[in-house]
């Protein structure tokens, strides 16, 4: 099993918002938030910031993430659109306010 089927599993009802922070030269940092479900019910609320280094070939060569949870009340949920997709003129995390 892969880390990211593993990771689902785990992680169900998975919304993720990320927002462009900066960029410079070949590197680009974001920060992002996403929610999710665990298997007893619990709703957390996962958020952080993620840098990347990309070589001349446009790979990326390096990721550096910093990941923190939050256990959340249902109720407190921002992430509540329907299905896998983030609607287009769904706030981004600043308007949120997270």
């Amino acid at each position: 099993m892969t880390l990211l089927s593993e990771k689902w599993q785990k992680e169900k009802h998975y919304k993720l918002v990320k927002e462009f922070w900066s960029m410079d030269e070949n590197r680009i940092a974001v920060r992002f938030a996403y929610e999710w479900q665990n298997e007893s019910g619990q709703w957390f609320r996962s958020y952080g910031n993620e840098n990347w280094q990309f070589n001349d070939k446009g790979l990326m060569e390096q990721r550096h993430a910093s990941i923190n949870d939050l256990a959340i009340k249902e109720a407190d949920r921002k992430f509540l659109w329907q299905g896998d997709k983030r609607p287009v003129d769904y706030p981004g995390l600043t308007e949120l306010g997270c």
